[in-house]
């Protein structure tokens, strides 16, 4: 699943502008760098009408495969518990009182397993969204402001200083709908992505580096992808 969506419709104090050059060239290795890491820890907020779901946790960017723990906020703990899923499937195990953080070594039972589903679950779109964000390739720079990538503005993330970025338009997101912003540093290290799913007023916010990275295991039924 390529990452790029829509390019997001707003603008900082000082954008939107085109992209320089060495702007483009980091908006293209961002995804690399976190395939070239092997994995990134994540925090996923996802909107919903019901309450906002968290998701805390790792994702390996070179078996493609996402683990973590699940925490409702404005809504019952039904959803709470450890989640672990590829670009195809979702494994869930519920916990009435789930963990801050997710276990290191996954409980071997207890998961419940269902396809990922494309479109529809604003849960899904994001854990489909994340993993998205690594590649084994740059992407073509030359192409980015071609097709509409722009700078937006400035801004810190984490005591970080980062450039906001809009995605070029691209096609074929099943399940998404709208805007995406790259909070990307000077070496093309990705620190923040903010998008728009299915009709969620609110947008999806996936910050990386918010905890210690684990290395993830699968759990039974799980097959990486590579």
């Amino acid at each position: 699943m390529a990452a790029f969506l829509a390019a997001d419709g707003g603008s900082g104090p000082s954008g939107p502008r085109a992209l320089t050059s060495d702007e483009a060239n980091r908006l293209a290795i961002m995804r690399f760098r976190n395939y070239q890491a092997h994995g990134r820890a994540v925090t996923i907020t996802v909107p919903g009408t019901a309450g906002r779901l968290t998701v805390i946790g790792s994702v390996d960017y070179q078996r493609e495969l996402g683990y973590g723990v699940v925490h409702g906020t404005g809504r019952d703990t039904s959803s709470d518990g450890l989640i672990e899923w590829t670009a195809t499937s979702v494994f869930v195990h519920p916990m009435a009182n789930a963990p801050a953080r997710a276990p290191a070594s996954p409980p071997r039972s207890g998961w419940y397993g269902r396809p990922l589903q494309s479109s529809g679950s604003a849960l899904d779109s994001s854990l489909a969204i994340a993993l998205g964000l690594g590649s084994d390739r740059p992407d073509n720079a030359e192409l980015l402001p071609q097709n509409g990538a722009t700078w937006l503005r400035r801004d810190r993330v984490d005591g970080h200083r980062v450039d906001v970025m809009a995605g070029p338009s691209s096609r074929g997101h099943s399940g998404t709908a709208g805007r995406v912003r790259y909070w990307v540093g000077s070496d093309g290290t990705m620190h923040r992505v903010r998008l728009r799913v299915g009709s969620e007023a609110q947008p999806v916010v996936i910050d990386f580096d918010t905890q210690k990275y684990l290395p993830v295991k699968p759990v039974p039924g799980v097959t990486p992808t590579r």
